[in-house]
């Protein structure tokens, strides 16, 4: 079962840090192969794995300290490498999305020192603090926790190796779950093989606990910052922006067919704010595709209306924005039950 792709799309730009990251792993790779003669020469291989290898004794001990982040771009053969590639490919690019460029390389680099840390511990403590570790694993499952809250009705397109070679679709909150328990059984039954299960346990627990603190800061910053008053509450169709293609104050039929005791009375959605822009994003399982939504942003109120035409819900939310600029909505879309609408400021 081998990832391939997901559905989830960027509205940021290229990932440029996940692209990167593979390329310094693939440079180093190369390097690798050089000085090891493909791995052929053992001496030079012994030499390369604990001069650059995260060596748990040392670790612990607060030696050798930066062997940590060496041993992160670090694989012991072709497989090894190509598999931690294309789980960072798949999955790296929608953080790096949602975090920024900064933000996510810093993460990234976090999530290897935790799980490096995790691993550390459990090699001293089984009599294995003396053979150095190598890998990227321990990070990307970092990632791999971390997308799990922020992106968990993602379609996972996986490659599936039986009596037959077929592709499938595959809920992220399935797939990554599912690939934990894995690394669970195999950790827990020693069937080790040479992988450090440990530092994948430990980097995915850490990026699970990192986005859900995220999430959960994100909101109370949000909630002091947009929403002072906690009896906060959508407005009603007959007080709301219309929902039409142009600026005049007309009424969309549907908008006044909302069925208001389907409004929640508090509502807190996730803001990014940007240099240029301003992502809006709302979480609602009910919503598919972007066919579904009407949004309207009413300058003269500084509130972005959205309408969501099957179910008749809406949210009206307010959005600060500098004084002299103008907001207006250049994307909307929703995947998987996540709403995200951009505003370009000018």
């Amino acid at each position: 079962m081998f990832p391939i792709h997901d559905d989830t799309p960027r509205l940021n730009g290229r990932p440029y840090v996940n692209y990167g990251l593979i390329g310094m792993n693939i440079v180093i790779f190369i390097y690798e192969v050089i000085v090891t003669s493909n791995f052929s020469n053992r001496t030079a291989v012994i030499a390369l794995f604990y001069n650059y290898g995260a060596i748990p004794d040392l670790i612990l001990s607060g030696q050798n300290l930066g062997s940590i982040f060496s041993s992160m771009f670090m694989h012991g053969g072709i497989a090894h490498l190509l598999g931690n590639m294309f789980f960072l490919h798949v999955f790296g690019d929608n953080l790096e999305d949602r975090f920024g460029h900064f933000k996510y390389l810093m993460l990234y680099l976090f999530w290897g020192v935790m799980a490096a840390f995790a691993h550390s511990i459990y090699a001293v403590a089984t009599g294995q603090g003396d053979i150095p570790a190598i890998g990227a694993s321990g990070a990307i499952s970092g990632v791999l926790g971390a997308y799990l809250v922020f992106y968990p009705h993602a379609k996972i397109h996986t490659i599936i190796f039986a009596f037959f070679i077929t592709t499938v679709r595959i809920p992220a909150i399935a797939y990554i779950p599912f690939w934990f328990i894995m690394q669970l059984v195999f950790a827990f039954i020693g069937q080790s093989g040479g992988v450090a299960y440990l530092a994948h346990i430990g980097g995915f627990i850490i990026g699970l606990g990192t986005a859900f603190g995220w999430k959960f800061f994100s909101n109370i910053l949000i909630k002091q910052k947009q929403y002072p008053s906690q009896n906060y509450r959508r407005r009603s169709s007959l007080s709301s922006p219309p929902f039409s293609n142009d600026s005049s104050n007309r009424y969309d039929d549907r908008s006044k067919s909302i069925n208001t005791d389907k409004l929640e009375k508090s509502f807190t959605p996730e803001i990014i704010i940007g240099d240029k822009f301003i992502d809006i994003i709302i979480e609602d399982r009910d919503t598919l595709s972007d066919t579904q939504i009407q949004a309207n942003f009413d300058e003269s109120i500084n509130t972005l209306s959205v309408l969501i035409i099957d179910t008749n819900k809406r949210y009206d939310i307010p959005v600060s924005h500098p004084a002299n600029t103008i907001l207006h909505i250049s994307n909307v879309s929703a995947r998987n039950g996540i709403i995200r609408i951009r505003l370009d400021v000018n």
